[in-house]
C-alpha cells in the first residue's frame, strides 16, 4: 500500500509541486519558442512525454545493466546523451510519416528536443533519487504531463494576449517572459503540498 501511495505522490509532485519547467526551470527553450499556439505546444508536450518515457526506460536499464555491471558509472552522461540522440531521430522519422501536419508545426524544434535539458535531467534524477524501473516510468510520465501542462496553459495565456493592446515596449517577448514568471509564481502556491502529502499518507 505504501509502494501505491509513494507513486501517487511521485505524480503529484512531478506535475504540480516540482514542475519540470516553472519549479526547475528545465525545458525553457521549446517552453517559449513552441508555446505561441496550443496546438503546437500540446503536440510538443506529447513529444517531449515520450520521449521522457522512452528515454527513461532505456537510459535505466543501460545504467543498471550496463554502466553499473562493468563499473562504467562515469560514463553516464555521455551514455545517456547518445541514447536521447538517437530517439528523438526516432520520433522525429514517425512524426513526418504519421503526422506531416505536427511535424512541419513543430519545425527546428522538434529535433532541438535532443538538446532539451529535461530530457537528461529526468534520466539523471530517476538513477540519483534511487527509483526502480516502475517509479521511473512514472516520474519520467508524471515530469512529462507536468511539462505539457505548462506548455498549453503558457501557450493559452499568449493567444489570449495576441487579443490585447499590449504597450509596444512590452510586446512579444518582454510580455511572454512577464507571463511565464506570473504562472511560476502561481505553481509557488504548490509548495508544500508534498509535505502535506507524506504525512496524510503516513509515509513520513
Amino acid at each position: 500500500m505504501d509502494y501505491v501511495l509513494n507513486l501517487i505522490l511521485i505524480i503529484i509532485v512531478a506535475i504540480f509541486v516540482n514542475n519540470v519547467v516553472l519549479a526547475q526551470f528545465l525545458g525553457i527553450c521549446p517552453f517559449l519558442g513552441v508555446s505561441k499556439k496550443v496546438d503546437t505546444a500540446s503536440g510538443m508536450g506529447m513529444a517531449v512525454t515520450a520521449v521522457l518515457v522512452v528515454a527513461t526506460i532505456v537510459t535505466y536499464l543501460i545504467q543498471v545493466y550496463v554502466l553499473n555491471a562493468f563499473g562504467l558509472e562515469y560514463l553516464q552522461t555521455i551514455a545517456f546523451i547518445l541514447v536521447i540522440a538517437a530517439l528523438v531521430q526516432m520520433i522525429e522519422i514517425i512524426l513526418k510519416k504519421t503526422m506531416p501536419a505536427l511535424y512541419q508545426a513543430l519545425g527546428v524544434f522538434l529535433p532541438l528536443i535532443t538538446t532539451n535539458c529535461c530530457i537528461l535531467g529526468v534520466a539523471i534524477l530517476v538513477i540519483q533519487k534511487d527509483y526502480d524501473l516502475l517509479e521511473g516510468i512514472i516520474y519520467a510520465l508524471s515530469t512529462g504531463l507536468g511539462f505539457l501542462l505548462a506548455m498549453v496553459l503558457f501557450a493559452g495565456l499568449r493567444e489570449q494576449l495576441e487579443l490585447v493592446n499590449v504597450p509596444k515596449i512590452f510586446a512579444g517577448v518582454p510580455i511572454a517572459l512577464v507571463t511565464a514568471s506570473l504562472l511560476a509564481m502561481a505553481f509557488m502556491g504548490f509548495s508544500g503540498v508534498d509535505g502535506g502529502l507524506k504525512i496524510l499518507f503516513g509515509l513520513q
